[in-house]
């Protein structure tokens, strides 16, 4: 498994999966815990999981041999030790959960499967998903492609940070939340506070004028550190 795969966040039918796609394998992670959730109604999905984990081991099931512990991004930000099995493995344990969501979810899991490897012969496909998304979520055309530019953006201002000596997922977060803060006041997780929300995109729920704010917060910071070229966290900061 490759230890630099990001955890990747889909949903079904409003119930956040997060997983990992190896593209070596052409295969998804799933967290167990959150396949619990989205198809019990467990009110601690956790709970409900280790109890059916004792009773698969006791009942000398292969499914818990199956069982890959990788690092999920979880709802605190943190990279934390998560259960996850893979495609084959999920069916499986669909099959220990009693759900009228079994077979919906069975459906969207051969789909996801199948889109994602759709889309890495055509990457455009990921970015017409996109789209259809956030119109879904009722955004504007204009909106979604000051977002998609954004996103470009923030990719070249991480490139210029990694070649300046920043490598570490908290240093990129100090730095993103000096970007805020210089024009809003607030690092990111006291700007999601403010705005209400918790495991959701900040970004995705910024307003016109935040969105712009925050992308030219991040081109200003761009063209800085390309024109005096300081280097580690202290510098960039």
């Amino acid at each position: 498994m490759d230890n630099n795969l990001e955890t990747i966040s889909n949903l079904f039918e409003d119930n956040e999966i997060r997983s990992i796609w190896n593209s070596e394998k052409e295969e998804y992670y799933f967290s167990i815990v959150d396949i619990i959730a989205a198809l019990t109604n467990a009110k601690i999905p956790r709970n409900y999981w280790s109890d059916l984990k004792r009773k698969l081991i006791n009942e000398g099931s292969e499914l818990h041999e199956k069982i890959v512990q990788l690092k999920m991004k979880a709802q605190d930000g943190k990279l934390r030790e998560t259960d996850t099995l893979d495609t084959k493995g999920i069916l499986r344990l669909i099959e220990s959960v009693p759900s009228p969501k079994a077979e919906p979810f069975k459906l969207w899991l051969a789909n996801l499967g199948s889109e994602r490897i759709d889309e890495v012969f055509n990457p455009e496909i990921a970015v017409n998903r996109a789209v259809e998304y956030y119109r879904r979520r009722g955004y504007n055309d204009k909106w979604i492609k000051t977002r998609l530019t954004g996103i470009v953006d923030r990719f070249k201002l991480t490139d210029v940070w990694k070649e300046q000596g920043i490598t570490k997922d908290y240093e990129y977060g100090i730095l993103t939340n000096e970007i805020y803060k210089s024009w809003s006041g607030m690092k990111s997780s006291e700007y999601k506070k403010f705005k209400g929300i918790r495991k959701e995109s900040l970004r995705d729920n910024m307003t016109d004028i935040e969105v712009a704010l925050t992308d030219l917060g991040e081109i200003v910071t761009r063209e800085l550190a390309k024109e005096h070229k300081p280097f580690g966290l202290e510098q960039n900061r």
